[in-house]
């Protein structure tokens, strides 16, 4: 199977640097090409294949907002994730409307990008914690039948975590808490949104944007 071939688009070089070590370290996933900004970005790949950009916002010469129009208009096969400190709720709104498949923040783990990457590469989007939440939260509350019900932001992790495919020791060992206290949160999310099962929950989560 050929690997994932990914150009980093970054103004600081520490950061593209960073990025080429984690992620030259795993199977499968292959750094073929750098860029300053998104001048340098284009340019780069009328020249080389690539099946996937890591793309910051703010850089000189030409900004992630448009070189990622511009990468969705002239390649609009190519995956493209962006690799941010911002994760302001119309920031990120922008940037989907655009067409980014997928929004990590700087601080994410190595696990999380290995895992942002093969989601996106299998067709799926992929939004980190942080960013979920900061889309959620701006809504204000979601309708469930005919109340509006308020959940916490812990109760917002463990609803996508849930519609994910974890299980309650999966995200009790992601989360730090025990798999009692995921259980418990489950049972407060079934009677908040008024389902009755598991499927309820994800079905939920799917109809209101906590997974893509």
């Amino acid at each position: 199977m050929s690997s994932i071939k990914i150009v980093i688009v970054d103004d600081h070089q520490l950061i593209i640097d960073g990025m080429k070590a984690l992620l030259n370290e795993e199977a499968g996933i292959k750094v073929v090409g750098e860029a300053s900004n998104g001048k340098e970005a284009l340019k780069l790949m009328q020249l080389i294949e690539v099946d996937m950009v890591l793309l910051d916002i703010d850089m000189p010469v030409m900004d992630g907002i448009e070189t990622a129009k511009h990468i969705r208009k002239r390649w609009p096969q190519l995956s493209i994730i962006i690799l941010s400190m911002h994760a302001e709720q119309g920031m990120v709104k922008n940037l989907v409307g655009i067409g980014a498949n997928g929004y990590l923040l700087k601080n994410s783990s190595r696990e999380e990008v290995i895992k942002a990457i093969r989601h996106v590469n299998n067709g799926d989007r992929y939004f980190s914690t942080e960013v979920t939440l900061s889309i959620l939260n701006s809504r204000g509350g979601f309708e469930s039948h005919k109340n509006k019900v308020h959940l916490t932001d812990r109760e917002i992790e463990i609803l996508t975590l849930i519609a994910e495919g974890f299980t309650n020791k999966e995200i009790g060992d992601q989360l730090f808490i025990s798999h009692r206290t995921v259980d418990t949160h489950r049972t407060n999310l079934m009677k908040k949104l008024e389902v009755n099962n598991l499927a309820g929950l994800i079905s939920f989560a799917l109809k209101n944007g906590f997974v893509k």
